[in-house]
């Protein structure tokens, strides 16, 4: 009985904590990148889509991006069609995107669409190309030639960049009361598809939808400084420092860059956070600790 006394107790505790910020949040907007073991392992994916469901019922308006490398990657491999990179880029041809297009735009999209209409929400995927709401361009990749003492461009094929952003789809979607999940496929101006990384996609989602924040989740706990503590109430000012001195670099640069971006362009918040643990967004959303990394423009209460 004390045992179920207690937690009872602590029931109220976490809702109490959490009411704050459902009161602050309500009616915002909250981009969400979903990928790593989050997307690949099945308890995380359940409490992911629970996530999101109660965001929704709370009255906030998730929207979510996801990635797919791994699961592109796998199909490929079955298809005997080779992978190969060019700094961390995946070179996508035409046999190659419609791949990109089936896994991102079809099998991973409809999976997440599932998980999260099966635990009671009313979520709707949908593409870049669908209403054209993701206009893009081809990615260029410059290599320094030491040979030609000058810098090359490397063509890498199906890989784009975001060149604008309409979110009149994205706005209906939420006007309707459904949770849009979005796979980070873009159109060029003669209907060509591209294959654009989901980090970024989500950067300007929230940039252009002026979200209250950016979520990335991630396999790692977050920003760590050269003593590997966790750092987080970060000012934009002070990642940039923290980029020119070498404690952020490698594999972090572009999603700390995403952030970073997103922030400096009317973004609250942006949150780097452990997607390998259990109801990482809500922890990091509704909770004094969080679970990661936050960086903002303004002061951190």
């Amino acid at each position: 009985m004390a045992a179920d006394k207690a937690k009872t107790q602590q029931y109220a505790r976490v809702l109490s904590e959490a009411l704050p910020y459902i009161q602050r949040f309500k009616g915002k907007t909250i981009v969400i990148k979903y990928g790593g073991n989050a997307m690949t392992d099945d308890a995380l994916k359940e409490s992911f889509a629970r996530d999101i469901v109660l965001l929704k019922a709370v009255g906030i308006n998730p929207v979510v991006v996801h990635g797919g490398g791994p699961q592109i990657g796998q199909l490929l491999e079955k298809l005997n069609i080779p992978s190969r990179f060019i700094d961390g880029m995946r070179v996508t041809d035409t046999e190659t995107m419609d791949v990109v297009e089936m896994v991102l735009g079809g099998l991973v999209n409809k999976d997440i669409v599932n998980l999260i209409n099966q635990v009671g929400g009313r979520a709707v995927g949908l593409t870049g190309k669908d209403g054209q709401f993701i206009r893009a361009k081809q990615m260029k990749i410059r290599s320094d030639s030491p040979d030609l003492k000058a810098s090359e461009i490397i063509d890498i094929g199906h890989v784009g960049e975001v060149v604008s952003i309409n979110p009149d789809v994205i706005s209906m979607l939420m006007q309707g009361d459904f949770i849009p999940v979005i796979a980070p496929i873009g159109v060029g101006q003669k209907g060509e598809s591209y294959n654009i990384n989901a980090d970024l996609v989500a950067g300007k989602i929230a940039e252009v939808m002026q979200a209250e924040k950016l979520i990335l989740l991630t396999n790692i706990a977050g920003l760590t400084d050269k003593s590997g503590q966790l750092m987080t109430g970060l000012k934009a000012k002070e990642v940039s420092a923290l980029i020119k001195d070498g404690t952020i670099y490698g594999g972090m640069l572009p999603k700390v860059t995403c952030a970073l971006e997103a922030v400096e362009q009317g973004v609250v918040s942006a949150h780097i956070i452990d997607g390998r643990v259990p109801h990482a967004t809500l922890l990091e959303i509704f909770s004094d600790d969080g679970v990661g990394t936050l960086i903002t423009n303004k002061t951190v209460n």
